[in-house]
């Protein structure tokens, strides 16, 4: 080709077929980023973007939030079973960005909205507490939420270990039902090797979303986030998963 272009390079025709043998290699230049769509070979999903810290007052509420609670009325409940945790190292952040607190009136829930003003009572014994939605969890089937130590003392949460509570919410930072950014986490896995080789799996199966694994309190994790962390998707996901590949669940991320 490139011996053509030398004899027709004197004239207007030589400048006109130059023109077009550079375009078409461009061309070709190009097509080789491409997906290879035939060949069923997936796309890089785009990069997500950060979620934004959710920062709560020291100590978790403050007595406006207290008394907002005391002349309100709850906007959602939910019933169900809860425990509590602590930090596992010192410096250990919440998912909302701070750094966790043992001595704050705070709490995990999968997912309420981060910030979210609650008030949680222990069905038994009537105890109550006003606490604010700093981190995620619990990760167990059959529990609604993780209370800090100070929150579980506060309920009577904290002897007995696990409690049936309810859980009134006075006030979120953005709506429940609707929007969000969410994903589905599955584990978690004793061993990161069986998390790697269920992150390829899923990466496979998911093309389109983000696939990550990490580790955890309690393990190794797997997390999957849809394109554009989109609930329904999520949702659709988390239907999807078999038993054999982890306990599934759908999780809140702001």
């Amino acid at each position: 080709m490139t011996g053509l272009v030398s004899e027709v390079r004197g004239g207007w025709l030589g400048e006109r077929f130059a023109l077009i043998v550079t375009l078409l290699m461009l061309g070709l230049a190009g097509c080789g980023h491409r997906t290879n769509t035939a060949s069923g070979t997936a796309s890089t999903p785009p990069p997500i973007a950060p979620i934004a810290p959710t920062p709560v007052p020291h100590g978790g509420v403050t007595e406006t939030d207290k008394q907002y609670v005391a002349n309100h009325q709850p906007i959602y409940t939910e019933e169900g079973l809860a425990t509590w945790y602590d930090a596992p190292y010192p410096g250990r952040k919440a998912a909302n960005g701070q750094v966790f607190d043992r001595n704050a009136l705070t709490a995990a829930h999968r997912t309420l909205p981060m910030g979210s003003l609650v008030q949680v009572t222990n069905e038994k014994t009537r105890q109550a507490a006003v606490m604010r939605i700093t981190d995620r969890g619990p990760f167990i089937k059959g529990r609604v939420m993780d209370l800090s130590p100070a929150s579980a003392k506060a309920t009577g949460v904290y002897r007995a270990g696990l409690a049936s509570v309810r859980i009134d919410v006075y006030k979120t930072p953005k709506p429940i039902d609707t929007g969000g950014r969410w994903c589905v986490q599955i584990g978690a896995f004793e061993h990161k090797g069986k998390a790697m080789k269920l992150k390829k799996q899923l990466q496979r199966k998911y093309p389109d979303a983000q696939v990550i694994d990490f580790a955890g309190d309690t393990g190794h994790w797997v997390r999957i986030r849809p394109e554009g962390d989109n609930r329904e998707e999520a949702e659709k996901i988390a239907r999807r998963v078999k038993a054999a590949e982890g306990d599934a669940f759908l999780t809140r991320l702001d």
